[in-house]
């Protein structure tokens, strides 16, 4: 629901999952080259914020970016049955047409404007990824053991800013904790102290457990995914068998239909030459 919600006001829902399966299947054709054009737009203006982008260049990638839209909003908006909805739903797709149109021969700081404005299409995004990972989160209580992991490592950064004289203050604690915790350990912020070092030693097992309990949580997940698709396809096939078992049944009414009929017209036969 909140994932429909911000795609309608940003202007970025795509197509409908109850329109027709023509639309639907151009709808998921167009999602690898979108996710690839998002990328490119970030890359971009990070190459125009740093000066490193030649105009002649950026013109070819403005006008590539600005047709294509153009071609996907004109297909799919051909192709889906509720027009108006579609159009409605991505509006942003019809903002960047329009107003793209003054971009392609410059303008200045306006172009600048609606080139920032690209950025929102990495929204659906990471719309996207926030699903799956809350689905993820869902599952075996791994939500419930990231915010576990995460007072402890809040916990431990206070605790050792206390104990060890070396670190400085609760903020340096904290990134040493996460470090550490993370099981990366940096080592530009280390414990001095003999306590400092004991606790630290307790801080990498905990580390060590989490990682471990966090690899099987994920592995159970995309198990469990396996399976679900693999019960998905067994009911689907049931469902086609009995479809086919249907048909068949149907079939044997109709043959003993014909059947009787027959044996009916010969008797009618029979009767009549006698």
């Amino acid at each position: 629901m909140i994932k429909n919600t911000l795609h309608l006001l940003t202007g970025l829902s795509g197509v409908a999952t109850d329109e027709n399966p023509l639309a639907r299947r151009w709808a998921r054709r167009f999602e690898v080259p979108m996710i690839l054009l998002a990328i490119w737009i970030l890359i971009e203006w990070y190459l125009r914020e740093k000066n490193i982008y030649s105009e002649i260049f950026g013109q070819v990638t403005d006008w590539v970016i600005w047709l294509f839209f153009v071609f996907e909003t004109v297909l799919l908006a051909a192709l889906v049955e509720n027009k108006i909805r579609y159009l409605r739903s991505n509006w942003m797709n019809l903002f960047i047409i329009c107003a793209g149109v003054p971009l392609l021969w410059g303008g200045g700081t306006y172009a600048a404007v609606l080139r920032s404005l690209r950025l929102l299409l990495i929204l659906p995004l990471l719309l996207n990824v926030t699903v799956t990972v809350r689905k993820v989160l869902s599952r075996n209580y791994l939500g419930s053991v990231l915010l576990v992991a995460l007072a402890f490592t809040l916990m431990s950064g206070l605790l050792i800013a206390g104990i060890d004289p070396s670190i400085e203050n609760v903020w340096q604690g904290i990134w040493w904790a996460w470090v550490t915790v993370a099981t990366v350990g940096y080592g530009d912020t280390v414990p001095q102290s003999a306590a400092g070092k004991v606790f630290g030693a307790v801080v990498i097992l905990f580390g060590v457990g989490f990682f471990s309990l966090l690899t099987a949580s994920f592995s159970a997940y995309f198990v469990s995914r396996g399976e679900i698709e693999i019960e998905e396809e067994e009911i689907e096939e049931i469902s086609q068998l009995k479809d086919i078992e249907r048909r068949i049944d149907n079939m044997e009414k109709t043959l003993q239909r014909i059947e009787q009929r027959l044996n009916e017209d010969r008797r009618k036969e029979d009767r009549s030459d006698t």
